[in-house]
């Protein structure tokens, strides 16, 4: 593996490819071919995988200097899903995305977040081995940092629960309701450690939720202090706003194979604590008409 940008410059200033390793990732067994082909002319040693499984498993097992991958695939995984996959085994590999949707802005800019670039489908083959001489030359960042999104989350617990209680301070149904910022945000430490023990176990997304002291004690509490139900619900709903805003954040440091999961994990286990908190808050409730 090159160590050093300096390396990769020098080994790829010249007009052709000669043994560059390249993987071609495309369902479009035409289009594998014709690149391939072509590539192979240029003095390329050319990879094809038909679909991102067959793409994981190269990547394993050998080094590339070029990913040339389509965004969109059938089946499980997506173009993002080997890229990550690259950065974590050859952080020093180019990543060089094909899509067919450039309008898409919000989208296109995730990828690049990933991706070293964008090339747009169709394009002509000329233009494609221009922009890959041109991206080698450049050569990659230094070595790309990926975090889980566990990770991330505890490191920035803090400025998640300031953002939450700057989202709560502008919300005057919620304020009505005095309180001081401690009553306000002392459930919130143990919900984030319980969020970070789901994230980190092999607990399956949507079965039975793990019972929470802290969640039901703060329903009751909210009771207490004269929440309405409505308002448990809301001050739940920016909880979940500040957390994935802090995660956007840090989108570049994110594997992009892992995220869905972890996203729908995260919503999942503050959908449980907001479950139990309710259940609690109702008992409380009944328990004060009774």
């Amino acid at each position: 593996m090159k160590s050093s940008r300096l390396v990769r410059t020098e080994q790829f200033e010249g007009k052709r490819l000669k043994s560059t390793r390249i993987l071609l990732v495309d369902d479009d067994a035409s289009l594998r071919s014709t690149l391939s082909e072509i590539l192979k002319l240029e003095g390329c040693d050319v990879t094809t995988a038909a679909d991102v499984p067959e793409a994981l498993r190269y990547i394993t097992a050998n080094e590339y200097d070029v990913l040339l991958s389509d965004l969109h695939m059938p089946g499980a995984g997506d173009g993002l899903t080997v890229v990550s996959a690259m950065r974590h085994s050859n952080p020093r590999a180019v990543t060089l995305i094909l899509s067919a949707f450039p309008e898409m802005d919000a989208a296109s800019h995730a990828i690049m977040l990933q991706a070293d670039q964008i090339l747009v489908k169709p394009m002509d083959v000329p233009s494609l081995v221009v922009a890959i001489k041109e991206r080698l030359r450049l050569g990659v960042p230094d070595v790309r940092t990926v975090e889980s999104v566990a990770d991330i989350l505890e490191r920035t617990i803090h400025s998640t629960i300031a953002d939450w209680f700057a989202f709560v301070e502008a919300e005057e149904k919620l304020m009505a309701v005095t309180m001081t910022r401690e009553e306000r945000v002392c459930h919130l430490p143990q919900l984030f450690i319980e969020l970070l023990q789901r994230l980190r176990s092999s607990k399956a997304i949507g079965s039975k939720e793990i019972v929470s002291t802290s969640a039901q004690n703060h329903g009751i509490n909210r009771r207490r202090q004269g929440y309405s139900a409505a308002m448990l619900v809301e001050e739940s709903r920016m909880l979940q706003v500040s957390v994935f805003s802090r995660l956007q954040q840090n989108l570049t440091l994110i594997d992009f194979g892992i995220v869905l999961a972890d996203v729908m994990t995260i919503a999942d286990e503050i959908d449980s604590q907001l479950s139990q908190a309710m259940t609690s808050y109702v008992a409380e409730s009944v328990g004060k008409i009774a």
